[in-house]
């Protein structure tokens, strides 16, 4: 049974190149805070390291683990499987760890049908335009447009699941961004009061998608 001295469970998704990984990254440095690191069957992209950014393995040993039940979550993105593992959030948990999930819209409402007895607070990342987000995926490793035109298509199904989360916050400013976040996570956390307008982040939803 959860107690107060538990962590959080806070999850980042956002639509592919609006920068989530990057804020998990940033709110990773904050004392107490741990990134649940994923296993996945693609390869690496560069500068990542296996064990530290994810577990790479391959699709056999992702399905044992599927057919095991050892996955909390987990979803096929782009033909590439991803999943979070149960223990080792479970034992971050019990040892008063917040936990951050860079994982998407699916693996997010399987953590949240699971109702596990610990607190939960769950983010949606948006671009400021889809212009900003095409310019981020053309200059990353994909130089490939038709990958950064795939992604873009993605992204008018993905923006749709905004509505299921807690909070949806727009990557205009990375750093500001990182504060938007950082400030709802504390309020939540000590009932503090909340700085969110939802009148304005439906319009922004609006304009993405029209």
């Amino acid at each position: 049974m959860a107690s107060d001295k538990d962590g959080v469970m806070i999850v980042l998704s956002s639509p592919s190149g609006a920068g989530k990984t990057t804020l998990v990254e940033l709110l990773s440095k904050i004392d107490n805070f741990e990134v649940s690191i994923s296993h996945t069957t693609r390869q690496p992209r560069p500068k990542e390291s296996p064990n530290k950014d994810y577990f790479f393995v391959n699709e056999v040993e992702f399905k044992r683990l599927i057919n095991n039940e050892e996955f909390l979550e987990y979803a096929k993105v782009f033909n590439n499987f991803y999943g979070t593992t149960r223990t080792p959030v479970i034992d971050k948990l019990d040892k008063g760890k917040n936990v951050l999930f860079d994982i998407d819209w699916q693996g997010a409402d399987q953590i949240k049908n699971k109702k596990l007895d610990y607190k939960l607070i769950t983010f949606f990342i948006l671009p400021p335009s889809k212009k900003v987000l095409f310019d981020r995926l053309s200059n990353r490793d994909m130089k490939d447009k038709l990958i950064a035109e795939e992604r873009m298509r993605q992204f008018e199904r993905d923006v749709l699941h905004w509505i299921n989360y807690d909070y949806v916050v727009i990557n205009d400013d990375l750093h500001n961004c990182f504060l938007r976040i950082k400030n709802l996570i504390d309020a939540e956390i000590n009932n503090g009061s909340k700085d969110y307008d939802l009148e304005f982040i439906r319009d922004h939803v609006n304009k993405l998608t029209t």
